[in-house]
């Protein structure tokens, strides 16, 4: 069962936070860091999407919504996890752990900004980007955080879909309508999920056991989590490459597609050879600069 929201922070330090403090707890309950991944996908899309640069309005617009709607995401999921966050490293210092806000007023707040990011989107790009990025906050709210996470495997495999729909966003902001490419790009972030998240897991997994959170590395040995990772990775490698044609992309794309999927093969690899917290951390790190410059390489190919 999870615990419930109440009026009453998890715990109570006696601690007294300045008005600074308060936003910057506010701030966090976003979880800023993986919001600045999603527009990293959402922004190139839309590149794609028009076959050159967009306005600059619609992806100012664009940004906007999704920022605010992935925050609200984020803000509720710290709501439910309350209880575990305080039992694990990676995550003891977050706000309500401490006690910046009650459970309460973090969760008005998240579903605020939720409202606030629908309406915005609905108002200033489309209907079909403002379902979208709602519809991608109850699947991780819903699905991953209040179902999956703590009783399944399977929780970020499957969750890891809410993190793939910016793509989707970005793509229906441009052409109000979905198509086969920004279905590829919704599986290749879908795939690229589960190896990015496995490695720092693998860094964690005495925490998610102290937690009783059945994330993969914690529950089987490191050596099947490793062969998981494995296998998502090659279907991700191959995923880049088949957006090259469905999405008429030029040679600067797959040229790099190709590159930076040896590259993440390798880190990969380098894990399954010598799985230290050294080489889980430098594949977690290289898997985010990894999806910058794929995207990054979309870009340019658009532009050149």
């Amino acid at each position: 069962m999870h615990a419930q929201p109440s009026n009453s922070p998890v715990t109570s330090t006696g601690a007294t936070f300045s008005r600074g403090e308060k936003v910057a707890g506010y701030v966090a309950l976003t979880k800023p860091r993986i919001i600045e991944l999603l527009l990293v996908t959402t922004v190139p899309t839309m590149f794609v999407a028009e076959r050159g640069v967009p306005s600059v309005w619609l992806m100012v617009a664009t940004v906007i919504g999704g920022t605010l709607a992935a925050g609200g995401a984020n803000a509720v999921n710290m709501v439910v996890d309350r209880d575990i966050d305080g039992l694990m490293e990676r995550t003891m210092h977050r706000p309500l752990v401490r006690g910046v806000m009650t459970p309460r007023a973090a969760l008005v707040f998240a579903v605020s900004i939720e409202v606030a990011a629908f309406a915005w989107l609905f108002a200033t790009v489309n209907l079909l980007s403002a379902v979208l990025a709602v519809s991608a906050t109850f699947f991780y709210v819903f699905v991953y955080t209040l179902w999956l996470k703590r009783t399944t495997t399977q929780n970020i495999v499957i969750g890891g879909a809410a993190g793939a729909v910016p793509v989707l966003v970005g793509w229906a902001a441009v052409t109000e309508t979905l198509s086969w490419p920004p279905v590829i790009l919704f599986l290749l972030i879908f795939f690229w999920t589960p190896p990015h998240f496995w490695a720092l897991a693998i860094r964690y997994r005495d925490d998610y056991r102290a937690a009783s959170v059945p994330m993969l590395p914690s529950v089987v040995s490191i050596e099947e989590t490793v062969r998981k990772m494995i296998l998502y990775t090659l279907v991700l490698v191959a995923l880049t490459v088949v957006f090259s044609p469905v999405a008429d992309m030029g040679a600067v794309y797959l040229v790099s597609a190709l590159v930076l999927g040896a590259a993440f093969g390798a880190m990969v690899e380098a894990v399954r050879r010598q799985p230290t917290e050294r080489t889980t951390m430098r594949l977690f790190s290289f898997s985010i600069t990894y999806v910058t410059l794929l995207f990054g390489a979309m870009v340019v190919d658009v532009l050149v």
